[in-house]
């Protein structure tokens, strides 16, 4: 049960960022620029990230929700399931093995990412924009997973909730859309 009033057919961080739209808008809009916007990752390489620090946090609806994105984008499962379970004998490149790496020093303390995992990471042809931006979007995911659990956001048990949610969010993008929230309402209420 959230510890705060949430509209109760928004679970997760949707029902959050509802409550306050005033705060969420930022969050959406940097969400949506570092997985949605120009890179020369692609937008499954980036909910991967995504997917990996929240499963180490422990967030299960954020974990779940990106899982279901990453394996929509990259258009199999295995991939983000290994990657969980152990990123370095994932089958991704080098390069996201490293990038991973960095994102995994990230959400146990930013100041576990030192020179030796940047280096590692621009030997197998990351750029310094690739950098910055994995080490952001494991910051940012870090917010995300405290902000859900830290209000005990309704977390979803059924499977098909986080594939409805997948599809959502790799059409949608993590922008608002005012219309999905009434159809969510209309749902909840039949």
């Amino acid at each position: 049960m959230p510890y705060i009033p949430l509209e109760s057919h928004l679970p997760g961080i949707t029902g959050l960022l509802e409550y306050r739209q005033d705060t969420a808008q930022p969050i959406r809009e940097l969400t949506q620029i570092l997985l949605r916007g120009e890179s020369t990752l692609t937008e499954g390489e980036r909910e991967l990230i995504a997917t990996l620090v929240s499963f180490k946090n422990q967030c299960k609806f954020c974990t779940s929700a990106h899982t279901s994105a990453a394996n929509i984008l990259l258009g199999e499962s295995e991939t983000c399931e290994m990657v969980k379970q152990d990123f370095e004998s994932a089958p991704v490149s080098g390069k996201m093995k490293a990038l991973l790496a960095i994102a995994a020093l990230v959400q146990q303390n930013g100041k576990n990412v030192n020179a030796e995992s940047i280096m590692r990471a621009k030997n197998v042809g990351a750029t310094d924009r690739e950098i910055h931006d994995t080490v952001l979007i494991a910051a940012l995911f870090c917010l995300y997973n405290k902000y859900v659990d830290g209000l005990a956001s309704v977390t979803p048990a059924e499977p098909a909730f986080y594939e409805r949610l997948g599809q959502r969010i790799t059409t949608n993008g993590y922008n608002r859309v005012p219309a999905i929230y009434e159809q969510l309402k209309k749902e909840a209420h039949s």
